[in-house]
C-alpha cells in the first residue's frame, strides 16, 4: 500500500483455515506453528491484509503450509536480553541482521519466553529465538556449524542488533532443552514397569511356594521315618520272636539289674 501514516501500516489476519494450529504476526504477516505435534501434510490459510484508512481497505489470499514430520535436529537458539514483545516487532529486521553477519539464509522459528505469555510478554528482558540455517545449496547448515558462527560473528551481530533495537543487545547461543516424552511413550514406559513388576513378584511367589514345598517335604519324610523307627522300637508283646513264640512281657535280666 503506497499510502503513508497511519494509512500505508497494514495489519494481517487469519480469517479462514485451521487458526488452532496456527497464528500470524498482525503487524509483518510471518505465519507461525502454534501446535502442529503428531500432525503432518499441506494445510490452507486464508489471509487478509488490511490498511488502517478511514474507509479501510483489505485483500486477501490463499497460503498454503506444508507440515514436515520429521523434525531437525540443526535447530538453533539465540538468547536476547530484551522483551519478547519487542523481539516480535523486530524478527524480520533481525533474521536480515543474521543473514548479513552468518552468510546463510536464516529463518526464524519462533521465540519464546520462560515465563507464561500473560507476564513474560510485559515483564520478562529474556527472549529465546531458534533459528534454522540453509547454505546456496538449501541443505540445512548443520548446528555446530550455525553455533560457532554464531560465537565468531557474536560481536558484529549485537552491533547489527543495536541498530535494529536503538539499544545495546546481548545475543548469547543456548541450548535447546530436550523435549519431553510423549503421553504415549510416559504411559507405553509405566506399563512396562507395572507388567515387569507384576511379573517378577509373581515369580517369587512360585520360588517360595516351591521352596515352602520341598522344606516341608523334606522334614515330613524324615518325622515319619522317626515315628516308623520309634514304633518299631517299642516292646511289642504280640510280636514273634526268631523262634517263632510270642515275646515275653518280662524284663530282660540285664534290665533288673
Amino acid at each position: 500500500d503506497p499510502d503513508s501514516g497511519d494509512n500505508g501500516r497494514l495489519q494481517y489476519s487469519l480469517v479462514r483455515g485451521p487458526t488452532n494450529e496456527f497464528d500470524i504476526n498482525e503487524n509483518t504477516g510471518q505465519i507461525f506453528t502454534v501446535s502442529v505435534a503428531g500432525k503432518a501434510g499441506t494445510f490452507y490459510l486464508e489471509v487478509q491484509a488490511a490498511d488502517q484508512g478511514t474507509r479501510r481497505l483489505t485483500a486477501q489470499t490463499t497460503v498454503s503450509v506444508t507440515v514436515d514430520p520429521s523434525s531437525s535436529s540443526n535447530i538453533v537458539m539465540l538468547v536476547l536480553d530484551q522483551k519478547i514483545s519487542v523481539v516480535e516487532r523486530k524478527s524480520v529486521e533481525i533474521q536480515r541482521v543474521l543473514e548479513e553477519k552468518l552468510g546463510w539464509n536464516v529463518y526464524v522459528l519462533n521465540m519464546y519466553s520462560k515465563e507464561s505469555d500473560g507476564n513474560a510478554r510485559s515483564s520478562t528482558d529474556e527472549t529465546q529465538v531458534n533459528i534454522i540455517a540453509f547454505d546456496k545449496a538449501h541443505q540445512e547448515v548443520p548446528a555446530e556449524d550455525v553455533k560457532r558462527s554464531l560465537r565468531e560473528q557474536r560481536g558484529a551481530i549485537e552491533l547489527g542488533l543495536e541498530e535494529v533495537f536503538s539499544a545495546p543487545v546481548s545475543a548469547a547461543v543456548a541450548e535447546i532443552p530436550e523435549a519431553p516424552a510423549s503421553p504415549e511413550l510416559t504411559a507405553a514406559i509405566v506399563l512396562g514397569v507395572l507388567l515387569a513388576g507384576t511379573f517378577i513378584a509373581f515369580l517369587a511367589y512360585v520360588l517360595l511356594d516351591l521352596k515352602r514345598k520341598r522344606y516341608s517335604g523334606k522334614y515330613g519324610k524324615q518325622d515319619l521315618v522317626k515315628k516308623v523307627d520309634v514304633t518299631e522300637g517299642i516292646d511289642n508283646p504280640w510280636a514273634d520272636d526268631k523262634n517263632g513264640s510270642l515275646k515275653s512281657l518280662e524284663k530282660p535280666e540285664h534290665m533288673n539289674n
